[in-house]
């Protein structure tokens, strides 16, 4: 099966004459009459985002001033409900009652996922003369999810009319996954089977350094992983003048914090960029006494999916090595965070191709690696995906935010630009996602 042109989807061709003939004999008009008059996907986007990007955008502003921390979403779960039961869709709401996720189309065949974050962060918002500012003392939506939230329901209700129409071949998962800050989240949407016959997933993150109408592509480790530990220390303790008659803890806690960061880096591949960052170190009252206990916690992140599943047992045997030495006890405790989220390359090239589509040619630039964590990771230990970075920055702007700042803020066209991406990335997927074997197999991207 081959596609009609550069640039369309099958039966999102432009109209042709009556009668036109296509490579099956069948004629273009014929299959655009049952294809909703063969619009292209763009001037449908266009129709859509004229009734509903003021209505998406006031979506937006709600949650930005009734943000909710991490599972106890309930306020901005059942304002998601709502809007998608007007859509005509059974949205299904997560065992602990926040977050959800809702079909798409029909039950079997081909099934593509769209992720939003709906949690905010505890921080007070420090915006300054916008309508808008959170409403609740130190929690504000400084990383983004209210946009998130809005795109993938803007997008959710685009391709329920697709759908509604017959244009949409094959099935789209909605996924409004709980309490990624703390993180945890992607795990309960598992376990509520959201990803259960999912074949590929995508989702989209604010990115204040990229402008408004730009969508940032990675293809492998876009985001790290990022897990918590804690060292703890313990000796006889003693006196500073007879150090030699004891176990000098801080010294040997000195030497591991010290130590550990780069022995374990030498464990493995440079290229994974995995690193140990303390960032608290405690032990000890008195200048004169040797304590008989100290801790150490810190961070690891790692851009490789394999090192980030050794670094536990690694940083255990160092740890333990660098202890004895001084005849000191050490214990870890190594909490998992997230994994590396790891962009599968078809599904990169699938956001690329739909960028084009609906970016134009020019609308996907290259973004770099982040240190930072995002547990989309969990899905993509499962399922190819990928996650791609969507500009928010007013063009030509010189203001810099950040994320997980007080006083961050988007440039809410960003909304109207990731409906178009998340829709047509969505149908580009389904449009190439024949399962292996299947002789209808659909040639190249969808979007090309």
């Amino acid at each position: 099966m081959s596609y009609p042109g550069p640039g369309v989807m099958p039966g999102l061709e432009p109209p042709t004459a009556p009668g036109a003939a296509d490579d099956d004999g069948d004629t273009k008009a014929a299959r655009a009459a049952g294809l909703g008059g063969g619009a292209a996907l763009q001037p449908q986007l266009d129709a859509f985002l004229a009734r509903h990007e003021d209505e998406l955008i006031g979506f937006r502003r709600d949650l930005h001033m009734h943000p909710e921390l991490g599972y106890a979403e309930y306020r901005t779960t059942g304002r998601i409900v709502e809007r998608l039961k007007e859509a005509g869709l059974n949205p299904q709401v997560l065992p602990r009652g926040t977050g959800l996720f809702c079909d798409i189309g029909p039950e079997d065949g081909y099934t593509v996922a769209l992720r939003a974050d709906i949690d905010a962060l505890p921080l007070q918002d420090e915006k300054e003369g916008v309508p808008y500012r959170s409403t609740v003392p130190g929690v504000a939506h400084a990383c983004g999810h209210d946009v998130h939230t809005a795109m993938v329901l803007g997008a959710g209700m685009f391709l329920a009319q697709q759908a509604e129409a017959g244009l949409l071949p094959g099935r789209v998962r909605l996924l409004f996954q709980p309490a990624e800050e703390t993180p945890g989240g992607a795990l309960d949407v598992m376990a509520a089977g959201g990803i259960c016959g999912v074949d590929r997933a995508f989702a989209l993150h604010c990115d204040p350094r990229i402008e408004v109408g730009e969508l940032g592509l990675r293809t492998g480790a876009i985001t790290a992983a990022c897990d918590k530990v804690y060292v703890k220390v313990t000796g006889p303790g003693g006196h500073t003048a007879r150090p030699h008659l004891t176990a000098d803890l801080v010294y040997a806690l000195a030497k591991i914090v010290t130590e550990l960061p780069s022995a374990l880096s030498r464990r493995v591949d440079p290229r994974s960029s995995l690193s140990l960052v303390w960032g608290r170190v405690s032990a000890g009252s008195v200048a004169n006494a040797i304590p008989d206990d100290g801790i150490a916690e810190g961070t690891v992140r790692c851009l490789d999916d394999e090192a980030w599943h050794r670094a536990p047992e690694m940083m255990k045997s160092l740890l333990q090595s660098v202890a004895s030495a001084y005849d000191v006890e050490a214990s870890l405790e190594y909490v998992r965070g997230v994994p590396p989220t790891v962009n599968e390359a078809t599904s990169v090239q699938m956001f690329r191709d739909a960028a084009a589509q609906v970016l134009g040619e020019d609308g996907a630039v290259p973004t770099p690696q982040s240190l930072g964590g995002e547990d989309f990771g969990w899905y993509l230990e499962s399922i190819p995906g990928a996650l791609a970075r969507l500009g928010v920055r007013a063009p030509g702007s010189t203001k810099e935010y950040d994320l997980h700042r007080g006083d961050f803020d988007v440039d809410e066209d960003c909304v109207g630009v990731g409906v178009r991406v998340l829709a047509a990335t969505a149908l580009t997927a389904l449009w190439d996602g024949a399962r292996p074997g299947d002789p209808e197999a659909v040639e190249g991207a969808a979007l090309a």
